[in-house]
């Protein structure tokens, strides 16, 4: 089986972003933004989609986090879409319902080509460590955007804001996982009648 990879270098007026991908990694990472819980939440999705992730963001966080946060959702979203290629063979939807001690999330996953996004936290705080909580949203839609992907992520229940976003980034890792993942019964077939993603 090919390895699947894909280099993204992004650069505004507001950010800097250096990141490399491997989908049939080893779940090692390698994880810089400036704002230590977003590595923190970029590591252990890394592991649970057993990804290799290399990245090195730097932005204006003497604004505030929004532009930083944001953009490396979209850079990963242009990081999968790369390494995807043309889709053929790939299961394209998946979901993962991720218990968190006393918390459960859920996040659901189609490379349709299309991008939206729903965004649930239930965080009931401003930040989450040093990460502005709202930001999350930012992140996914983000991601949506660079991967032509629809990405739906809601937190069922739960107490703690820190458990409720790690189980979100836990089963994004995971039905992003299996969305990649091929299907031998698929073989090289594009998952649509459309004939185009």
């Amino acid at each position: 089986m090919s390895v699947r990879k894909a280099t993204v270098k992004r650069k505004t007026n507001e950010t800097s972003i250096d990141l490399a991908l491997v989908i049939e990694g080893k779940g090692s990472y390698d994880i810089s933004t400036g704002i230590g819980f977003f590595n923190h939440m970029l590591e252990l999705f890394t592991r649970h989609g057993a990804f290799d992730l290399r990245l090195h963001a730097t932005g204006d966080l003497h604004v505030d986090q929004h532009h930083t946060v944001e953009d490396v959702g979209i850079a990963l979203g242009e990081a999968f879409t790369k390494a995807l290629g043309s889709k053929r063979g790939i299961l394209r939807a998946g979901y993962f319902v991720m218990p968190m001690d006393e918390t459960l999330g859920l996040v659901a996953i189609d490379f349709s080509g299309r991008a939206a996004s729903v965004v649930e936290t239930k965080v009931s705080v401003r930040r989450v460590g040093d990460l502005e909580a709202e930001l999350v949203t930012d992140f996914f839609e983000g991601f949506a955007r660079g991967a032509h992907a629809n990405v739906h992520a809601k937190v069922l229940y739960g107490r703690s804001n820190h458990h409720k976003l790690e189980s979100l980034f836990k089963a994004f890792a995971r039905a992003l996982r299996f969305a990649c993942s091929k299907d031998k019964q698929l073989g090289k077939l594009l998952p649509t009648t459309k004939g185009l993603l």
